[in-house]
């Protein structure tokens, strides 16, 4: 999620009268307080150690005060899938298959970032629940869920699915039973 925030904040262009002592230091993400801790978490997940979820409930409220949190949360996502292997031949699977693939890769890099079930997926052709309330009591404003979204979306582009039509119909910072996600067109409701 720190690394989100970094890359979020890289300034794209450096402008020729741009004083960067005082823009630089603006951006939280290029802190060293977020370089240090980036060094840290990944020391902890090469030895194979979780972050508590207090650790989690933390950076996700940190993000979760920025006006782009949802952006970053959505890159922090996509950045959750990790380093895959070929993708050549799952482009090939029947629709039915790849969604079946992709709600199976996506429970399972959940429950392996957060240490416990996530989501469960059931129904429609891809649709995901959330079992766990952890990203919505950590960020009351439901853009945490852009985490699952980001992930979800990137192993639907994986297997050849349209990424983009997976949308985010419910959420319980909306005051929904439950956050779900579905693909557009294939059994989503209003």
């Amino acid at each position: 999620m720190l690394q989100g925030l970094k890359d979020q904040d890289l300034p794209q262009e450096v402008l020729d009268d741009e004083n960067l002592t005082l823009t630089l230091p603006r951006r939280l993400g290029l802190s060293n307080v977020v370089e240090t801790q980036i060094r840290r978490f990944r020391e902890d997940a090469r030895k194979g150690r979780r972050i508590t979820d207090r650790e989690i409930a933390d950076l996700i409220s940190l993000v979760g005060r920025r006006p782009d949190a949802a952006e970053v949360f959505l890159r922090v996502g996509a950045d959750l899938h990790g380093r895959g292997g070929r993708t050549g031949w799952r482009r090939l699977l029947p629709r039915r298959l790849a969604y079946a693939l992709a709600r199976r890769r996506t429970r399972q890099r959940l429950r392996g970032l957060f240490g416990r079930r996530m989501v469960s997926s059931e129904g429609t052709p891809f649709r995901l629940e959330a079992l766990d309330d952890l990203l919505t009591v950590s960020d009351p404003k439901g853009d945490a869920c852009a985490i699952v979204t980001g992930l979800a979306r990137t192993e639907l582009s994986r297997v050849g699915a349209e990424a983009q039509l997976l949308v985010h119909l419910h959420c319980r910072a909306e005051g929904d039973d439950a956050c779900i996600w579905d693909v557009e067109g294939e059994g989503a409701q209003e």
